[in-house]
């Protein structure tokens, strides 16, 4: 189990100075944006504009905190998101832009290579009774609101907003979470296609 701090990850700007991007993980751990199989990141979105296009990427987008942001995938509708909104999957080969209707937005981007990996994306929400979820690595719990309480056989860490735990080997999990308050966390889950 790694514990991913909010506060120790790297933020990059972007290159057209809309907002940052944060890093979590990576597969493999050394690819590039052109080269990865899985990427989990968050975003800091200052202002509207085009999404970078991703050919044969399948991405969830999950509003944490802000907004609201409005989205135009292709030709659609736009879809307007917010931090109660559920996560929104979409294809990253597609044109998509943004639009902010409010302050800026701190995302949660998940993003897997089409043929190789698939992902999925769940929102829970907590409270003092305690919840066990169960996965297989790779596997993140990202702390969306609150403090939580999590337990894994006989290790407990502390979560706050966009905190994070990465389980990276393989094999199955159970972990415990709990929070004093109500809480949110979102469950990502990353599965090989084959």
């Amino acid at each position: 189990m790694r514990m991913i701090r909010a506060r120790d990850l790297t933020r990059t700007p972007w290159k057209n100075g809309g907002g940052e991007t944060m890093e979590i993980a990576v597969y493999p751990i050394d690819a590039k944006l052109d080269d990865f199989e899985w990427r989990v990141s968050m975003a800091i979105v200052d202002a509207g504009g085009p999404f970078s296009t991703f050919p044969h990427i399948d991405r969830t987008l999950t509003i944490l905190d802000g907004g609201p942001l409005g989205l135009k995938i292709n030709d659609g509708a736009e879809i307007v998101l917010n931090s109660t909104s559920n996560p929104l999957s979409f294809a990253g080969d597609l044109p998509t832009s943004a639009k902010l209707y409010g302050t800026r937005v701190t995302d949660l981007n998940v993003m897997t290579r089409r043929g190789i990996f698939r992902h999925h994306v769940t929102p829970i929400v907590l409270d003092d009774q305690p919840r066990t979820l169960e996965g297989r690595a790779p596997f993140f719990i990202l702390a969306r609101a609150g403090e939580i309480s999590l337990t894994l056989e006989d290790r407990v860490e502390t979560l706050t907003s966009f905190d994070c735990v990465f389980l990276d080997d393989l094999g199955r999990y159970k972990i415990a979470l709990q929070s004093p308050t109500q809480a949110a966390v979102l469950m990502v889950e990353i599965f090989p296609e084959h």
